[in-house]
């Protein structure tokens, strides 16, 4: 990592982690490779979020941990050359990486945040696991890291009880944001009643909008996979008029 990242990091992490905490709440369109990211770079919006499973894609794997680690991480480190701006990255849930590991490769990209997921291969982790893995993530990076804990109860008819138990245990672990993946829109408040701080709620480009999800409770907007999806779809829609 060059001196000039590594003095400029810190500071990036620090302005990324008081978006979360403005009176705008936070609207994160996420991007797959370096053009995209400039695309929402010259949008405007104040931070750059990828999206796992789009990037996955990208680079020829799918979702759900499919993607070597060390493809992952060169993928991310791209698009944060590419941009000015913060960048947090999806990273599934560590890529099986030990927390210090994880830490010091995903700074080396240039990324101040990331998105660790409690389910791997269509499984909930154990809540203590990853209580302890996100303090261990937590302690190895400082201030550097801006951590954004997604709850996947709701992905396999979880109960709001969960999801409100686990985004406390990750907030006390040191999480600065919980994202209850596909929590229903109507729940959204009872989740940021109980459990407190910011919320990441994901919205697409057919709804739920940021408006919907603002109104209830989300401070944090994110859209996944759905953007890639919908430009890949507009791809496929234009093609037959091409010939």
């Amino acid at each position: 990592m060059s001196p000039e990242l590594m003095s400029a990091q810190p500071t990036r992490a620090e302005s990324f982690r008081a978006l979360h905490h403005g009176t705008t709440p936070l609207v994160l369109p996420n991007v797959w490779d370096p053009v995209s990211a400039r695309v929402v770079a010259e949008a405007g919006y104040p931070a750059i979020a990828t999206s796992s499973g789009a990037v996955a894609r990208v680079i020829g794997y799918d979702d759900g941990q499919l993607t070597p680690p060390a493809d992952m991480f060169t993928a991310i480190r791209r698009i944060a050359d590419a941009v000015d701006l913060p960048v947090t990255a999806d990273m599934e849930a560590g890529y099986g990486l030990p927390a210090k590991e994880f830490v010091e490769r995903l700074l080396e990209t240039g990324a101040v945040g990331c998105n660790l997921e409690d389910s791997v291969d269509g499984a909930m982790l154990d809540l203590e696991r990853q209580a302890d893995y996100l303090s261990e993530v937590r302690a190895a990076a400082g201030a550097d890291l801006v951590i954004n804990a997604r709850i996947d109860n709701f992905l396999y008819g979880g109960a709001v009880e969960d999801a409100v138990t686990r985004g406390r245990a990750y907030r006390r672990a040191g999480a600065d944001c919980v994202y209850p993946i596909f929590a229903p829109t109507a729940l959204l408040a009872t989740l940021a009643d109980g459990i407190g701080g910011p919320l990441n709620a994901h919205a697409r480009p057919n709804g739920p909008t940021p408006a919907d999800l603002i109104a209830r409770g989300a401070t944090r907007i994110s859209y996944g996979t759905s953007l890639h999806t919908f430009v890949t779809n507009a791809l496929r829609e234009l093609l037959p008029d091409l010939t």
